[in-house]
């Protein structure tokens, strides 16, 4: 389609491109090719084992045809109409995301370009919803790289844009890390619900000091991402949704992550029988195929703007070429019932993780829930000293990265963790081939 030869796209990348989340000299990109199921080659035909879907989101896995065809047939049809107007794929993909969100309680669909946005809109709402305008959310966060979701996000990718350039009224409290948890470290043995409450008492503790008639809003990865596959301990979510209830406070759940089938139910927060006010999502939502994202929210917020306009919307707001895509990569999840393999298959993952955790002295533990895990690489055990400094890197972690590119294997890892997040359609064997590399790989932590 594109008259341009395979040795030209690393010259004129680098002359021409500037890349995201890179010092630009140092930045060293795959040319990629050709990618299919879990599989992507580069322009020199060499293969990747993709073990963190690309950007945590090709759920379904590369190349699928039914979505691809889709898009195809959209864009023959009606590639574009404006955001006021509606359109039959908009329609169907509302009614279809609306279906699957938990007991289809969060009927009414805002759709948005992406999961950045998608908070920042949920964020509007809310405030809108209750006339309040505080925003609490958790340090090991991460929930956008627009302005007012970087502001949302608590890790220290924000840092750099403080204080102007982030939204104002955003107010930070601490997650239920039990690995690391700050209340605990002379009490590690604390029973879970005793663990719990503390974590609820201190989320507590923050919505009285800055003032419950203050607060619109509770903003929550329901399984925290790339800052730890931090999976909440049971009766935590469902605490902070009576929180949210006693005192007025919109709950919402970003679910950009950890949503469509990546932990084993359709959005993470189900596992925990908790229906938020609001959820967000993208990534997933489309597997990639195109950008999208949404918020889904209860009818009594949607209703708040019954008689007064919301001030918001973007040029692509509904593009009907994602919307295609969503439509499609929906139907096929629910037919090639992926959301139910991604269940069948965390078990089988979590047993592979244990036995690379039991095998290599750097592995202070690991943690899991659907395909979505990670390993915490240490240093000592016994002090749980991170292998990178915090915010930092370290040789032995880039080494460790560079033997798996290396070796076909293509994963994520940020500061002192390596994160498994493949395609939900990866198989026991496939999964396999990838823990192979992982092992040889975990040898050169041990040795640091």
């Amino acid at each position: 389609m594109f008259d341009l030869p395979d040795s030209e796209i690393l010259p004129l990348s680098h002359q021409h491109v500037f890349w995201t989340w890179s010092a630009q000299a140092k930045v060293a990109p795959i040319a990629v090719k050709r990618a299919q199921g879990v599989y992507f080659w580069d322009i020199d035909d060499k293969r990747y084992l993709d073990f963190n879907s690309m950007t945590m989101c090709v759920n379904i896995g590369h190349g699928n045809e039914r979505v691809i065809r889709a898009m195809q047939e959209q864009a023959a049809e009606l590639p574009y109409a404006a955001p006021g107007m509606t359109t039959k794929i908009r329609a169907l993909a509302s009614k279809m995301v609306a279906e699957v969100t938990p007991d289809g309680q969060l009927s009414k669909i805002l759709f948005t370009l992406g999961g950045a946005d998608a908070n920042e809109n949920a964020v509007k709402l809310a405030r809108g919803y209750t006339g309040r305008t505080k925003i609490l959310t958790r340090y090991r966060s991460y929930h956008g790289a627009t302005a007012g979701a970087m502001a949302l996000t608590g890790d220290p990718r924000r840092q750099m844009w403080e204080p102007a350039g982030v939204m104002p009224g955003v107010v930070h409290f601490l997650d239920p890390y039990r690995y690391r948890s700050t209340f605990h470290r002379t009490n590690p043995n604390i029973s879970e619900a005793d663990f719990t409450q503390d974590y609820l008492n201190h989320l507590e503790e923050i919505i009285q000091y800055e003032g419950p008639e203050t607060i619109a809003a509770i903003l929550m990865e329901s399984v925290t991402g790339t800052n730890g596959i931090l999976i909440p301990p049971e009766g935590y979510m469902q605490g902070v949704r009576a929180l949210c209830d006693k005192y007025g406070i919109v709950m919402i759940a970003d679910e950009v992550m950890s949503g469509f089938g990546r932990t084993g139910k359709w959005f993470a927060i189900e596992h925990w029988d908790v229906v938020p006010d609001i959820i967000t999502m993208a990534k997933g939502l489309t597997s990639a195929y195109a950008p999208l994202g949404a918020v889904a929210m209860k009818p009594q917020i949607a209703a708040a703007f019954d008689e007064r306009v919301y001030e918001g919307g973007l040029t692509y707001t509904s593009h009907p070429i994602s919307l295609a895509a969503a439509v499609a990569n929906i139907q096929v999840m629910k037919d090639e019932k992926i959301v139910e393999h991604a269940a069948a298959m965390g078990p089988v993952l979590n047993r592979m993780l244990k036995d690379l955790g039991e095998s290599h002295p750097s592995v202070g533990e690991i943690r899991s829930i659907g395909l979505f895990g990670i390993l915490e690489l240490v240093k000592d055990r016994r002090t749980k000293e991170p292998l990178t400094p915090w915010n930092g890197s370290s040789p032995a972690m880039a080494a460790f990265r560079k033997y798996c590119l290396e070796h076909g294997l293509f994963l994520y890892t940020h500061w002192h963790t390596v994160l498994i997040i493949p395609p939900l359609i990866i198989t026991e064997e496939q999964l396999q081939e990838g823990m192979e590399v992982l092992d040889k790989a975990l040898e050169i932590t041990d040795k640091a």
